[in-house]
């Protein structure tokens, strides 16, 4: 597709991402949906990094990486800088350095495959770029996109450095700080988002519909989706927290949090904010509320879809999503039970991000078709 055509499609109300033709339009959508995957192995790598406390393996920090240590020397001098650390003192002490190069490897590995993602985006966007297939819209849609994945390195050692800190008191156990980890992920969800929804704007410019009465039951599930999607992205961020608090390893009993409802301590910090980001109780009442707020929302949300006359891609996207918060519940009462063992606690923290993409591929499959597509459309879809 030329410029000219590009800019005639946008008078009639469709917006083009990327021009020169379907080939480059595939191109394109491959790339960004292979960012958005790597982005996804990014988190759950991440997940497993926490679980297994390999986060504060390393004690320093450079942008562009280097290598591994390569001699029995080198790795004793990194065991010897991690001896010094709070966590090594207070909770791994005695760890042998084979223990150790297995932690080491782990958080070796998160930051090297996020620096290999950087390179991975950087390549074919300047190709793109240079040969002219992506517009001025998507170049600064993704040009922002590609500095918060260049800050979330600053962001995930700035997180690491709060636990390499002494912590306030003898009988804490050094950890990084929730605030630094909820936005570590909060950006990772956020940068994953970005990616995944251009994706699917650069692939599906218009939405699938084929009749005027689909549409109109494509806005009502629209209008209830986008608030469902934010519910959805509190409770996630709301993760963060049982995890930067350790949350998750406390009252591991459901319903009930030990033999109450609710806790005597959730207002015990003071002033009562704190509460909801550094007590333990409160954090981790907070995020069963809000899952079961999702789930609850979700299931009406299906409830709804079913009375309405919609195209069947929406209708089995609102299906799945409800099936998929279900099992996200699952997991999550599961790994509480179970006292977070890293596979449960690895899978449940991936389910939250396929449950924010379903969300966010059914808000986008219900957007509002461009007027010239509108124009063509028959009241009521043909049956075949």
């Amino acid at each position: 597709m030329s410029t000219v055509a590009a800019v005639g499609a946008e008078k009639e109300g469709l917006k083009v991402l990327v021009t020169a033709g379907p080939r480059a339009q595939k191109m394109v959508g491959i790339w960004l949906f292979g960012s958005a995957a790597w982005v996804f192995s990014m988190v759950v790598l991440g997940g497993v990094t926490r679980l297994t406390r390999s986060g504060l393996s390393m004690t320093d920090w450079k942008f562009t990486g280097g290598l591994p240590p390569l001699s029995d020397e080198e790795w004793q001098l990194e065991f010897e800088k991690y001896k010094q650390s709070p966590e090594y003192m207070r909770v791994t002490k005695g760890m042998s350095i084979e223990d150790f190069k297995f932690i080491y490897w782990m958080e070796y590995a998160h930051r090297m495959w996020g620096r290999a993602l950087g390179v991975m985006f950087a390549l074919p966007f300047s190709y793109f770029l240079r040969k002219g297939y992506i517009t001025v819209r998507l170049g600064l849609r993704l040009s922002a996109l590609f500095a918060l994945g260049a800050g979330q390195g600053l962001i995930g050692w700035w997180m690491v450095k709060s636990g390499l800190e002494e912590p306030a008191s003898e009988y804490v156990e050094p950890r990084v700080s929730p605030y630094r980890l909820a936005a570590h992920l909060t950006s990772a969800f956020v940068i994953y988002s970005g990616l995944f929804w251009t994706a699917l704007s650069v692939v599906m410019p218009e939405p699938p519909a084929e009749s005027l009465a689909w549409v109109q039951g494509a806005a009502k599930v629209r209008r209830l989706a986008i608030p469902v999607s934010l519910i959805v992205g509190i409770t996630a961020v709301s993760g963060a927290f049982v995890a930067g608090n350790d949350a998750g390893r406390a009252y591991n009993t459901f319903p009930k949090m030990g033999d109450v409802w609710v806790p005597d301590n959730i207002f015990e910090l003071k002033p009562i904010i704190r509460n909801f980001f550094e007590n333990t109780a409160t954090v981790q009442l907070d995020h069963r509320i809000l899952a079961t707020t999702s789930l609850i929302s979700i299931c009406g949300l299906w409830w709804w879809t079913k009375k309405l006359d919609v195209h069947p891609a929406i209708r089995s996207l609102v299906g799945a999503t409800f099936g998929m918060a279900a099992l996200q519940v699952t997991l999550g009462v599961s790994t509480l039970l179970s006292y977070v063992p890293v596979s449960l606690g690895t899978a449940h923290q991936a389910g939250a991000l396929t449950l924010l993409t379903l969300m966010l591929l059914l808000t986008h499959t219900a957007r509002k078709p461009s007027m010239s597509l509108l124009k063509t459309l028959p009241q009521v879809a043909k049956i075949a």
